[in-house]
């Protein structure tokens, strides 16, 4: 029937022209092929039919869908809605149109159904469940598209889209394509960090933020992770070094056994003893140890199933052994970890240590900085300090005892056993903690009670009870270090102001701007001015009586002065000669060293008057001089003739002032260089062979008058 109905009905499409043409003669309608929504209401106006007169229409009982029609008024209505999805899309009715002798033309009417978006798609399932493993491969299909396809009654395209419900666990599913909803595993699965997870597929049979009214479809899809066999297993206590908590490292361990002795109990060892978990914690595969290394010589063993460590024999030298602990799954060996454990061999103990005292007692106050001593109670003027004793020291002091606090967190225990704050203490009370000292070496402990009484700090204190901090000290240096640099600075300008000339005159005296070419003709080239400081004031008073047998009597006593004759010298001069000398001196010292190798080896010789009369020119170590106008042209190379430059002299006055003056300062009243060592002045004499010696040991140097005789 409904394949009549079809063809019927394209037949009818195929004849249009014919059909309109019998419908002229009587009656017409004003579409002929009219469009109808689905669901419609009924009495919906399909046609208005237009009769001439003496014609009347009906519709045929023999149409296809005549009980779908009916004529009202001209009109031609639906008697009743019409669905896309359970009736035909066309409908097919057949009017006839009679005239008043009875002859009757047929007029067909072919009605086309409009789908509308009146349906939303529909799921297969709308809740699964599905459990996934943790070591699913990454792109493996996890539920495949036949059980998550949606239909739509609309014939629609259908888009899918996925969520995830739960918190934390999105990119780790997805679906193939928009229009594909075939869920496959994105990212790698960690059971600790993913247990479970909540998806959500939409079905709709519009495109996202589409404009157009749009039906939606849901499925709640539950993924389940099993935890698979993926981790090695893990020492304890480790710490996990990723935020993730999937990797997790521990210590190694550490313990003691006395040299010479068999333990015949497990080894006590740091942090714990020897543990391994498997850390896919749900599986708990079964773990076994071993040692891989480290004890060459079989001194220790370890139990396969428990990982207790235990000796073969006793180790016989202080030795450290490094042993490499292995621990293994058994369903699996090539799972396994690797843990280091240290055994050194020690000198037994045999004495634990131990307080003297069951209960220490201090005090302290509110208020003090962290790191504050807590008082002896009993002598508040020492700090508090527990000490452990040892029976195997002879003085009982173990240098290997740490000590620490337990039970408080506002105290701490320094390595010499002083009790500090550790934070600022806001209210006073009594707090009460056990102080343990422990051997490093042995592993050994002691342990005692510390009450300490935390007290209100007074008002006022007493000076000897005041305790001054490392700011207190640092604030105090620093004014000091400011006085004394006052003090120092206003020394320094008494100094220049008492003994600034004089420093001056030596300096310029050392380091004149110019000399005279007359006046260097008087000086003695290689005379050391500190080979015969102790000339002094006495041949200055000489020069100035212009006694020349006072200034020879003098020279004679003073050839060789003694130590005692030259501080007698020294005192009798000027405070400014003094100074001058010593000044000397010092810069003349290197000088004196040179030559007193020389001076040692030349001290048996005689030491003669530098003025005489004769010539002794074969007499090593002397030179004479003579005047030139009683010189004699043979006498020699040892003879240096003293020539008359008074006029060069009257020449110098002219010079600088400045200079002149600086000069004038240089010398003493009768114009003789105030130089230490031998000056004297010669007063005029009838022209006369007068001889004057120098004896420079070991140099041979000549001391010229820088006067005329």
């Amino acid at each position: 029937m409904a394949i009549a109905h079809r063809f019927l009905t394209s037949v009818l499409f195929l004849l249009p022209s014919i059909t309109h043409v019998s419908a002229q003669q009587g009656c017409s309608v004003d579409n002929q092929k009219p469009s109808v929504d689905e669901n419609n209401p009924p009495g919906y106006v399909v046609a208005t039919i237009t009769l001439e007169q003496g014609f009347t229409v009906t519709v045929d009982p023999s149409s296809p869908d005549a009980s779908y029609f009916t004529i009202q008024d001209s009109q031609l209505q639906l008697t009743k809605s019409v669905d896309y999805e359970s009736s035909d899309t066309v409908l097919i009715v057949f009017l006839l149109c009679t005239d008043a002798s009875g002859q009757s033309d047929s007029l067909d009417i072919i009605v086309t159904i409009v789908n509308l978006n009146d349906n939303s798609p529909v799921f297969k399932q709308t809740n699964l469940t599905e459990t996934v493993p943790e070591d699913t491969k990454v792109n493996a299909t996890i539920i495949p598209r036949e059980d998550l396809s949606a239909t739509d009654a609309d014939l629609d395209t259908i888009y899918y889209e996925l969520t995830t419900e739960a918190p934390d666990t999105g990119g780790y599913f997805a679906i193939k394509g928009v229009n594909n909803p075939e869920i496959y595993l994105q990212k790698a699965l960690d059971y600790e960090k993913i247990k479970f997870t909540t998806l959500l597929l939409y079905a709709r049979d519009r495109p996202v933020n589409s404009a157009d009214t749009t039906h939606t479809a849901t499925a709640t899809i539950s993924i389940f992770i099993e935890q698979a066999d993926m981790k090695p297993p893990w020492f304890l206590p480790c710490t996990f070094i990723n935020t993730d908590n999937s990797i997790c490292i521990s210590s190694p361990y550490s313990g003691r056994v006395n040299i010479s002795e068999k333990s015949t109990v497990p080894l006590t060892l740091e942090p714990g003893p020897i543990y391994a978990i498997d850390p896919d914690y749900t599986l708990n595969e079964k773990i076994l140890y071993s040692i891989v290394g480290g004890d060459t010589d079989k001194v220790f063993s370890i139990d396969t199933d428990t990982g207790n460590l235990t000796m073969n024999k006793a180790a016989t030298s202080p030795e450290t052994f490094q042993l490499q602990v292995m621990a293994s799954q058994v369903n699996d060996i090539q799972k396994y970890s690797i843990a280091f454990v240290e055994i050194k061999v020690i000198n037994k103990s045999d004495h634990a240590p131990y307080f003297e005292s069951s209960i220490y007692r201090g005090t302290v106050s509110v208020g003090l900085a962290p790191g504050s001593l807590v008082l002896d109670a009993d002598v508040p003027s020492k700090p508090l300090m527990i000490v452990a004793a040892d029976d195997d020291f002879t003085d009982k002091y173990n240098p290997n005892i740490e000590y620490l606090i337990k039970n408080s967190t506002d105290f701490l225990a320094t390595k010499g056993g002083l009790i500090l704050t550790n934070v600022m203490l806001q209210s006073p009370g009594t707090v009460t903690m056990e102080a343990v000292g422990k051997d490093t070496v042995s592993l050994q402990e002691a342990s005692t009670v510390i009450v300490v009484e935390v007290s209100v700090c007074l008002a006022a204190e007493s000076s000897s009870d005041k305790k001054y901090t490392s700011q207190d000290m640092g604030a105090l240096g620093g004014t000091l270090a400011a006085l004394l640099l006052i003090a120092l600075v206003f020394l320094g300008l008494m100094i220049y102001k008492q003994y600034g000339k004089p420093v001056k005159h030596l300096v310029r005296k050392k380091f004149p701007k110019s000399f005279s070419g007359d006046y260097q003709d008087y000086q003695n080239q290689d005379y050391k001015e500190d080979e015969y400081p102790d000339v002094s004031a006495k041949q200055h008073e000489t020069a100035e009586n212009g006694s020349v047998q006072s200034m020879t009597s003098v020279l004679e006593q003073q050839s060789l002065p003694s130590s005692s004759s030259k501080a007698a010298e020294i005192d009798d001069l000027p405070v400014a000669s003094v100074a001058s000398t010593i000044i000397f001196d010092k810069e003349e010292k290197e000088k004196e060293e040179e030559v007193q190798v020389e001076e040692e080896s030349d001290h048996e010789k005689e030491v003669k008057s530098i003025l005489k009369t004769e010539r002794r020119q074969e007499d090593n170590g002397y030179k004479a001089v003579w005047f030139k106008t009683d010189v004699d042209p043979d006498a020699g190379d040892g003879v240096k003739v003293i020539e008359d430059n008074t006029a060069a002299d009257d020449e110098d006055s002219d010079e600088d002032p400045e200079e002149s003056e600086e000069e004038e300062k240089g010398f003493n009243e009768d114009g003789h260089h105030g130089r230490p060592g031998v000056s004297f002045a010669l007063e005029s004499q009838p022209h006369r062979d007068v001889e004057v010696k120098v004896n420079i040991p070991g140099k041979g140097v000549s001391t010229e008058d820088d006067s005329k005789i």
